[in-house]
């Protein structure tokens, strides 16, 4: 299955653009101040680090660089994910869309109010920012003359047995991520962008997201009580950043794209109402861990390494548990790991009056298919699949970092395309 695009037209919704804009950067006031889904990062690295989950953030993420930040930038507490169909009508107009958005991410990210918009008196407050932009398939059709230069791997996200996506949370021809400390300097970037974009941008889905705060410690819990996110590849090895997400010139991607990345968002929403009849321990089960601490159910602490080759036949840990089949952590599936930086969500209720809530699914990686899919196989008609159902989302291409003042998003697609 593949969602469309929005429909065609593109220079007639140019007018609607920014109102719809606007109506996206609204919604994202909802967002919760306060870490994705069981606790199997589909890694076996580094573990969190802090009392609360998270390694030290600077105040001020650097915008310039190799990459982009955002992706193996610590976590910050709020999160806004977006994706959009372009409206520029030709080249010229997308170039001078992706300058604007550099413009504004690197006046932005240096302390969230531009300067026309603070006191003299007032100090900068970066709040931890981070704009992180990626690039859909769709963006590589006949507008703009790209058709020749799309990653090798970008595609339509598909949709796998369990899912049921819902042709509008789907796709884009950009994707945003934005997060900071505190909502409202989410909200402030959609506007200033908003402003700075109209007619060149029209918002196709998004999605507020947030982390809960750690108890009593370490990983951070979803939606359905469990930790989450407790292992992850060591973001601070360049051997294993280079294999697993970082695309180098071995990849056999186009010469641009190096030093970029791809980026899997899925919105998976959780019934809740379904899974809190489920016994605590049948719970445990389908996760592999236990609830209270994050542990294995072969160990005691959320860190412990699940032993499998003591339970060949998943009497303590079932072979069909989350944990076990989305890193069965042998030598032949160490390459389908990567990066997870997901999220919370809470739309509040449907008009069914469920809850609608979930996890905005992120991960990063080299090859979508070698790492996401070969993933979500495994996971395929697992038991935790009857509590929840992916709705939405998309395959993105992060692009490679901005260099220096200079640099701006895409340069090197757009100058040599």
């Amino acid at each position: 299955m593949r969602c469309d695009r929005a429909g065609d037209g593109h220079a007639a919704a140019r007018g609607d653009g920014r109102r719809e804009f606007l109506r996206c950067a609204a919604g994202v006031a909802g967002v919760a101040a306060a870490g994705g889904l069981g606790g199997e990062a589909v890694a076996a690295g580094r573990p969190a680090a802090g009392r609360d989950g998270r390694r030290d953030l600077p105040d001020r993420v650097p915008f310039h660089g190799h990459h982009q930040a955002g992706v193996v930038t610590p976590q910050q507490l709020c999160a806004g994910f977006i994706g959009f169909d372009v409206l520029a009508e030709d080249r010229d107009g997308l170039v001078e869309l992706f300058q604007k958005l550099t413009h504004r991410s690197r006046v932005l990210t240096g302390g969230v109010k531009p300067r026309d918009e603070r006191v003299s008196s007032e100090r900068p407050t970066p709040d931890s920012l981070t704009i992180t932009l990626g690039v859909g398939a769709s963006l590589f059709d006949d507008r703009y003359g790209l058709s020749g230069h799309k990653p090798r791997h970008l595609k339509a996200m598909p949709a796998f047995p369990d899912d049921r996506l819902e042709p509008s949370r789907c796709h884009g021809d950009l994707s945003l991520q934005i997060c900071a400390e505190h909502p409202d300097a989410i909200v402030h970037v959609l506007r200033d962008l908003a402003r700075e974009t109209d007619g060149l941008l029209r918002p196709r889905w998004r999605a507020n997201a947030f982390l809960n705060p750690s108890r009593p410690s370490g990983a951070r819990r979803n939606l359905l009580g469990f930790k989450d996110g407790i292992v992850n590849p060591d973001t601070d090895s360049g051997r294993e950043m280079d294999r697993l997400m970082w695309v180098t010139p071995p990849c056999g991607e186009p010469e641009w794209a190096l030093g970029g990345c791809y980026q899997v968002l899925r919105l998976i929403r959780f019934h809740v109402e379904k899974w809190d009849k489920v016994p605590l321990r049948r719970q445990e089960r389908i996760f592999g861990r236990h609830k209270a601490s994050g542990a294995p159910l072969d160990g005691r602490h959320e860190t412990d390494a699940p032993d499998y080759r003591h339970d060949p036949h998943g009497r303590i840990i079932p072979l069909d548990s989350h944990i076990r089949l989305a890193n069965p952590r042998t030598h032949k599936t160490d390459d389908s790991r990567f990066l997870r930086r997901s999220y919370n969500y809470d739309e509040g209720f449907d008009h069914k009056g469920g809850m609608d809530l979930g996890l905005v699914f992120c991960g990063y990686q080299q090859d979508p298919e070698r790492q996401f899919a070969t993933v979500q196989r495994r996971l395929e008609h697992e038991p935790l699949s009857r509590f929840i159902t992916p709705v939405g989302g998309g395959y993105f291409f992060v692009l490679p970092g901005v260099r220096d003042e200079d640099d701006w998003f895409g340069s090197h697609l757009l100058q040599k395309a």
